[in-house]
């Protein structure tokens, strides 16, 4: 039996499951691995490289892990950037007190984010929609309270920060802009490869289901408690290596000030604008608002003198929720979506039916 998807035929079962099963995917993400490791290091210069595209790679590995929760398993989350904190304070104390290696200081710290995730994803087994929200929202404060009132964890100080030593990856030195992009990278793309199996796999499948009904779900024998908790903490513990990554390569210290209530907005912005239930949509949503400022900075200095003081203070966070109420009228599936009907129509061109 053959299978048509749009003009491309798949002779076998295997072909069809794919991860890549449309040549113009495969060959474009060739394409872009091929420039990100060897064209952009080189390219881009140090401000590009610390300021613009390691923390453009962290943002949207952390967006990735809510889009597990929200977009794929219909959980919303208001505390994600908690988790992201919860991470990098567990990876830098392993790291920097108890001397382990820095990548199973960070896959710990990903592991201790993904027990406090799954904690407090226990109220999603009894509550959905609003309410679930608002615990979630509990659990960025509860977090935030707790961190920076713990003598152990940061000491108690006003400030909160646990610095980080000199990060050692298998006795090599990292402190170069583009040795740190590097390290971003090769760990988002081994964890965006992963990411994107899971959701093709029966996991994947089990979250899709309890997004789009959880009754009939549960109906057909799908555990409401098993998957709803995992995917709390998977989602988690994609932000606790977000959140160490963060901690290492970008702020250089875990500092709880930084993983704030408006960073879980904006987390949750970048999946609504790149779009919901998308893997590609993290990453276009995180693009968009980590170059968001630069732009409106760009703007505001060529047209500052014709807007008001108080108006330029707050523009990005108004062009911010505007986007975001526009997205959700014009396209709720976002970018992502609106890149799918281009390349359906390129795919088909130039017979457009």
């Amino acid at each position: 039996m053959f299978y048509r998807e749009c003009g491309n035929y798949k002779a076998t079962y295997r072909e069809d499951m794919a991860i890549f099963p449309i040549p113009l995917d495969k060959w474009g993400i060739f394409v872009i691995l091929i420039l990100a490791f060897l064209v952009v290091p080189f390219l881009a210069g140090h401000y590009w490289l610390i300021s613009i595209i390691i923390p453009f790679l962290i943002f949207s590995l952390s967006a990735l892990g809510l889009n597990f929760l929200t977009g794929y398993a219909g959980q919303l989350s208001l505390g994600h950037a908690s988790f992201m904190a919860v991470g990098a304070y567990a990876s830098v104390i392993l790291y920097s007190r108890y001397g382990v290696p820095f990548l199973p200081s960070l896959l710990g710290g990903g592991l201790v984010a993904a027990v406090v995730g799954a904690i407090f994803g226990i109220p999603s087994l009894k509550v959905k929609g609003f309410y679930l929200a608002v615990s979630t929202l509990a659990a960025q404060f509860i977090i935030h309270w707790g961190i920076s009132h713990s003598r152990w964890v940061s000491g108690g100080s006003v400030y909160s920060t646990v610095n980080t030593p000199d990060l050692y990856i298998f006795g090599w030195l990292v402190d170069t802009s583009m040795e740190k992009y590097y390290v971003a990278l090769v760990i988002v793309v081994i964890m965006v490869l992963f990411g994107k199996n899971l959701v093709r796999s029966q996991i994947g499948r089990a979250w899709m289901s309890i997004r789009d009904m959880d009754v009939a779900s549960e109906i057909i024998g799908v555990s409401q408690f098993r998957y709803k908790l995992l995917a709390f903490a998977v989602s988690s513990f994609y932000a606790g290596v977000a959140g160490g990554l963060l901690a290492f390569l970008y702020y250089m210290a875990a500092n709880i000030e930084e993983f704030h209530l408006h960073l879980s907005f904006r987390l949750l912005g970048m999946i609504i604008i790149g779009g919901m239930g998308s893997v590609l949509g993290s990453f276009l949503g995180a693009a968009f608002i980590v170059l968001l400022p630069i732009f409106i900075n760009r703007l505001v200095s060529g047209w500052g003198a014709l807007f008001p003081v108080d108006l330029l203070a707050n523009l990005e966070l108004i062009i911010f929720g505007g986007l975001i109420i526009f997205f959700l009228i014009i396209e709720p599936l976002g970018l992502a979506r609106l890149w799918l009907t281009v390349k359906d129509k390129l795919r088909l061109w130039p017979f457009p039916y």
